[in-house]
């Protein structure tokens, strides 16, 4: 069984972002900004890529799609950060629905589409427990009986935290999520030209079988004022991290705090600099 996952970086699709432009350059003109890139780096490089990076299983393949009107400051930067992990493979798409650019990205990875393949996707700013491939893919082997006769089912790991990066470190609380798309993988059979982004991650109990597990900690999802969810959030709800949530970080995550401090406390990459 093949584990794909996919994320969207500042990808300007046509639609799937709350925030409506009236163009395409209008939309790839708010998303290069300087002020929001620099805020969407840092939390990759200390949130999603980490945690990607450092799998306990690493028979995966992480895609990330970008733009191909990306500029080249950004793509060098992005590039010389996924380097160092072999899952990771960069994927570069003209304006289109997100949707449908991402499809057809897990599409072109599949190829033949021989085997039966496991799908996630995540957003540039979350985190996954580094256990959430290995987990996933045995807890789909051990549910053979349910899934034998279903097209599709799908494992939602329900807990994790919200957290809040800045200099100042992290902020979190524990949080029992519904159906986000950072704690959800989807089993896909071999031939099936479907993919993970096909279904919409809030309703995928309407559509197949459903494992949810209880597993603690197994996603961190960050909230700041780029969020395009549209979810309101109050910074006090969130709390500093304790010595032992700052080691439980580290351990399920490989998110440290100290780089956090680090990252967020550097100044702004000039435009031109890398």
């Amino acid at each position: 069984m093949r584990v794909i996952g996919i994320c969207r970086f500042s990808y300007p699709a046509l639609g799937g972002f709350r925030r409506m432009h009236d163009s395409i350059e209008d939309r790839e003109a708010y998303l290069y900004q300087s002020s929001r890139m620099d805020l969407r780096f840092r939390h990759f490089e200390t949130l999603t890529l980490p945690s990607i990076a450092a799998q306990s299983d690493p028979d995966f393949t992480f895609l990330i799609l970008v733009g191909e009107s990306l500029p080249e400051i950004w793509r060098s930067r992005l590039e010389t950060l996924i380097a160092p992990v072999p899952q990771i493979r960069l994927v570069a798409s003209p304006p289109m629905k997100h949707r449908l650019a991402m499809q057809l990205a897990i599409q072109e990875e599949l190829g033949s589409n021989t085997t039966d393949s496991l799908q996630f996707r995540l957003d540039d700013d979350d985190a996954v427990n580094l256990n959430f491939v290995r987990r996933s893919r045995k807890l789909m082997g051990r549910s053979e009986r349910i899934h034998r006769h279903a097209r599709n089912m799908a494992v939602e790991f329900n807990s994790g935290h919200s957290v809040i990066l800045s200099a100042q470190g992290i902020r979190a609380a524990p949080v029992t999520a519904g159906f986000w798309a950072c704690g959800l993988a989807v089993l896909f059979r071999a031939g099936d030209p479907k993919t993970v982004m096909n279904f919409a991650h809030h309703k995928l109990h309407h559509e197949m079988p459903t494992l949810i597990h209880p597993d603690p900690d197994m996603f961190l999802r960050a909230k700041h004022d780029d969020n395009d969810s549209g979810d309101k959030f109050d910074p006090g709800e969130l709390e500093p991290l304790t010595d032992d949530k700052r080691a439980l970080f580290r351990s399920a995550f490989n998110v440290d705090e100290s780089r956090v401090k680090e990252v967020f406390g550097a100044p702004a990459v000039p435009p031109g600099k890398g």
